[in-house]
C-alpha cells in the first residue's frame, strides 16, 4: 500500500480498508481510494459506502444490502458491478465506466439515469420499476436483461439485439411524461427505421398510448 499525501484521516481509511478486506490500494491526495483488487461488500447490512473509491481494477459487488445511495462508488470498475437487492431508487453515483456486467436488479429503480456511461458485456436491470429507457448507455451491443419492469412490455416487442433499440426509443421520445405516455407513432418509426413489421396490435397496459 502507498501514499500519495498524508493527511492525518488516512488511518481511519486504512482502518476501514483492513475491516472490509480490501488489499493493493491507494490513498489519493483527495481522499478517494483506488483498488488495483476486487471489492466484496456483499450483503453486511451496508446503509451507505464506507469509503470514497476512485477506481477499481477487478469487480466491485455492494449488493444484497440496505443502500438507498450508490455515493462513493468508484468512477470506473475493471471487472463486473453490481448493487443488486438494495433500495436504491436512482443510479446516481455509480460508475461512468464498466468493463464487466453491470447488475441494478432488485431495486427501486423508475429510471436509468445517473447509469454508466460505458459497459462492457451484459446489463441487467431486472425486477425494478422502470418506466423508460433515459440513462441506458449508447451503443450498446450486448445482453439486456430486463424483465419484471413496466417498461418490459415495450422491449418485449421486438426480437432483436436492444442495444440499437433502446438507443432509437430514447432518441425518438418515444416515451414521455415520466414513463406515463406513449407515442405511438414514434413507437412504429422505431420499427421502420430496423426494417421490422409493426405488430397488428400494440395493447400496453402500463401507459396511456397516443
Amino acid at each position: 500500500m502507498k501514499y500519495i499525501k498524508l493527511y492525518e484521516s488516512f488511518e481511519d481509511i486504512d482502518t476501514i480498508c483492513e475491516k472490509y478486506g480490501i488489499k493493493n490500494y491507494t490513498i489519493n491526495s483527495d481522499g478517494l481510494v483506488d483498488v488495483d483488487d476486487e471489492v466484496y461488500l456483499y450483503k453486511i447490512e451496508l446503509t451507505k459506502l464506507p469509503l470514497k473509491f476512485g477506481n477499481v481494477t477487478g469487480h466491485f459487488d455492494c449488493g444484497a444490502n440496505k443502500l438507498t445511495t450508490l455515493k462513493g462508488c468508484p468512477d470506473s470498475v475493471g471487472g463486473f458491478f453490481s448493487c443488486i437487492d438494495n433500495k436504491l431508487t436512482t443510479l446516481e453515483g455509480c460508475p461512468k465506466s464498466v468493463s464487466g456486467s453491470f447488475y441494478c436488479s432488485k431495486n427501486e429503480l423508475a429510471t436509468l439515469e445517473g447509469g454508466p456511461q460505458s459497459v462492457g458485456v451484459d446489463f441487467h436491470c431486472e425486477e425494478n420499476k422502470l418506466k423508460d429507457l433515459y440513462g441506458f448507455p449508447e451503443f450498446f451491443d450486448n445482453e439486456v436483461y430486463y424483465n419484471d419492469n413496466p417498461v418490459s412490455e415495450i422491449l418485449k416487442l421486438f426480437n432483436v439485439r436492444l442495444g440499437k433499440v433502446i438507443d432509437l426509443i430514447n432518441e425518438y421520445g418515444v416515451i414521455q411524461q415520466d414513463g406515463k405516455l406513449v407515442i405511438l407513432d414514434r413507437l412504429e418509426e422505431v420499427f421502420h427505421t430496423l426494417n421490422m413489421e409493426i405488430p397488428k396490435e400494440i395493447n400496453l397496459k402500463n401507459y396511456e398510448v397516443y
